[in-house]
Order: structure tokens, then C-alpha cells, then sequence
């Protein structure tokens, strides 16, 4: 297995710039996640460290070897699509067997790897049949088969499981995190789904317009994000934002007054900083019957979920999501309090909608 390392990669389609000096360190066996919007340049960056496509500029290395010049066949990357792309005129056997067979590989040892491979995907059964006779499921276990059965050096996976239904999805995501660590292989996983990347993933880099914004296990780019847009991404619902004037020791919240949360209050005075955006997610929040110690507004919906509930609050025009024990039971119009966890409250930068500890890098 290798380490995979982007330097200052730029890739341009004409006027057009998809990736805008993209520096990333992929180490060795690691499950990376991109995550970003539709177009954010995750899955060009995938094509790109695939040899697919040739960056604009900047180099990659697998390991110490520039492969920024070698062409995909010659990386050694096993790549999943999100279409699957399985021959339908070829039964599963063949399918899978086809990079071997490009490779002139002895057919004892291609019906040797086909059958250890097929085994560990639970898909040994399915050899004998085409890929029409197979669910949506099965065909992606055996697109995977067909990636690994190369034994690839580094595993890219774009979007693979957003064509099966979210059971499935479940079942097959937990598989092929199994997988990765068992077989210690590198792997790069493009989606847009930040629950998936959350669940399976190492490290995540969150891309927007083609650059990364921050890279993290999922613990920090979920609970200290470096950007209103990283936390506005992650989480479902996502992080709650409210436009804050400093008056120290203060924030004046939509007419509410909290006081700075205490990780915050030297910060703010050494930035000077005036106008800032307050970051919360719904699970660091509780909501009280009545006017209290917070941000005072009225119960605009609420949304049971089995466990729990999902209470919409209205704050003078602005709504958050806050979560709620599912015996409370709240009314449509009443005033309540949304009172906030202070130390899990993040404070971003109004103008740059950077978190203000990092407004300095």
C-alpha cells in the first residue's frame, strides 16, 4: 500500500478552474473521504489521482514515486464508479476477471483470485450469473470485487453508494469499511453524502469550488469546523447560525444578550472583532418552557423522530433546530428559551465566515 501526495494541484477545463492548488497528504492504509457539494471539483480530484485526468499544474506521488505523468493503467489504482460499469454481455465471473485478463495473468491464478475475492464479498454464489440478474446491491459488491481483485495499491470509490436504497446502503458501507482495514489498503472516497463520510471515514477534507477548506478526523471537522460552511455541511440537521454584535462582556443575539462563551472572551478582545456569526448544532441546546437565560423565542414546529424530536424555534425571524426528548410536548406560538451549551458554541468571523480561532492562519 502507499501514501498518496497531492501537491498544488490545479485543473483547469478551458476558463474554467475545477481545482485551485489542492495540497493533500493521503497516508498510508487510510480511509480519506472528499466531501463537498455537486461541483465542488471531489470528484476531479478523484480522476485526477487516477491518471485520468492530468492536473493543470502541480505534481502527485505514490510515495516517493512521481506518477504525475503515468498513465492509469501503469498507477495501479483500483477504481469504483457510481454507475458500477459492469460488461452485461459478461457473467460475474468474467467481470470480475477482466483486469487479470488485460494483465495476461495464468488463468488458474485468475479462478484462484476471482474465488477469494468473490468470497470475501459474500457474491461466490453470483459467479454463474450476468449482472442483470443481480440486484443493485450485489452488482456494486461486485464492482468492488472487480477493483480489488488487482490487488490495487490505493482504492478510489466515487459516489459508489448512492444508486442503492438506504438500507442497503447501511449494509454495504459497513462491509466496505471492513474491508479496507482488513486488507489494509489506501483508500479515497468521494461523496456528498456527510453522514457516509462521518461513519466510514479516517479523515474527511471538505472541498467547496474546488478548494479544500479543512481536513480532519470526523470528531474535528464535525465539532470544531474552521468554516460556517464546513459546519453548515456536516450534520443532520446541520449546525444553527445567528448574526451576533460583540458588546463585551456580551453578545447582543437578535435582541437576546449571553455572555461571551470563556473560550472566547480574550480571543474576541485580541481580534477586535465586532460583528460575528454564533454556530451551534441542534444537540448542544436544550429548549425551556418560558423566558430564561438565552435565546428567547416562540415554537414555530416540531418534528418527532421515535427517541426524540426535532423543535423548530423562531428567534425574532431567524429559526433553529434544536433536538428534544420525545415526552416534551410543545404547542404551536409558545414562548420558550433556547438555552446553549457554551462550550461547544462556535463563533465565526462575520466577514470571512472563519471560526475566529483560526482567523489568524
Amino acid at each position: 500500500m502507499v501514501k498518496v501526495i497531492l501537491d498544488n494541484i490545479t485543473k483547469r477545463f478551458d476558463d474554467f478552474a475545477a481545482l485551485k492548488g489542492v495540497t493533500l497528504e493521503i497516508t498510508d492504509k487510510e480511509f480519506m473521504a472528499l466531501l463537498g457539494p455537486s461541483g465542488s471539483g471531489k470528484s476531479t480530484l478523484l480522476y485526477t489521482i487516477a491518471g485520468i485526468y492530468r492536473p493543470t499544474s502541480g505534481r502527485i506521488y505514490f510515495d516517493d514515486r512521481d506518477v504525475t505523468d503515468v498513465p492509469p493503467k501503469d498507477r495501479n489504482v483500483g477504481l469504483v464508479f457510481q454507475n458500477w460499469a459492469l460488461y452485461p454481455h459478461m457473467k460475474v465471473f468474467d467481470n470480475i476477471a477482466f483486469p487479470l485478463e488485460l494483465r495476461k495473468f495464468p488463468k488458474e491464478e485468475i479462478a484462484k483470485k476471482v474465488k477469494e475475492v468473490a468470497e470475501m464479498l459474500r457474491i461466490e454464489t453470483l459467479l454463474n450469473r450476468y449482472p442483470w440478474q443481480l440486484s443493485g446491491g450485489q452488482q456494486q459488491r461486485v464492482a468492488i470485487a472487480r477493483a480489488l481483485v488487482k490487488e490495487p495499491d490505493v482504492l478510489l470509490l466515487d459516489e459508489p453508494l448512492s444508486n442503492l436504497d438506504a438500507l442497503l446502503r447501511l449494509e454495504v458501507r459497513a462491509e466496505l469499511k471492513r474491508l479496507q482495514k482488513e486488507l489494509g489498503i489506501t483508500a479515497v472516497y468521494v461523496t456528498h453524502d456527510q453522514a457516509e463520510a462521518l461513519a466510514m471515514a479516517d479523515r474527511i477534507a471538505v472541498i467547496k469550488e474546488g478548494e479544500i477548506l479543512q481536513v480532519g478526523d470526523p470528531d474535528e471537522v464535525y465539532y470544531k469546523p474552521k468554516y460556517r460552511f464546513v459546519g453548515g455541511f456536516l450534520g443532520s440537521p446541520p449546525m444553527n447560525f445567528l448574526d451576533a454584535e460583540v458588546q463585551d462582556p456580551y453578545l447582543d443575539v437578535y435582541g437576546n444578550r449571553i455572555l461571551i462563551p470563556i473560550q472566547y472572551r480574550e480571543l474576541v478582545k485580541k481580534l477586535g472583532v465586532r460583528k460575528v456569526i454564533l454556530g451551534f448544532r441542534p444537540h448542544d441546546a436544550e429548549v425551556v418552557r418560558g423566558v430564561a437565560e438565552g435565546l428567547v423565542g416562540t415554537v414555530y414546529s416540531f418534528e418527532p423522530l421515535g427517541r426524540e424530536q426535532i423543535v423548530t424555534v423562531s428567534v425574532n425571524g431567524a429559526s433553529l433546530k434544536v433536538f428534544a426528548p420525545e415526552g416534551e410536548h410543545f404547542t404551536f406560538g409558545e414562548q420558550v428559551t433556547v438555552k446553549l451549551r457554551e462550550d461547544r458554541i462556535i463563533l465565526f468571523d462575520k466577514k470571512t465566515e472563519k471560526a475566529l480561532e483560526f482567523l489568524e492562519e
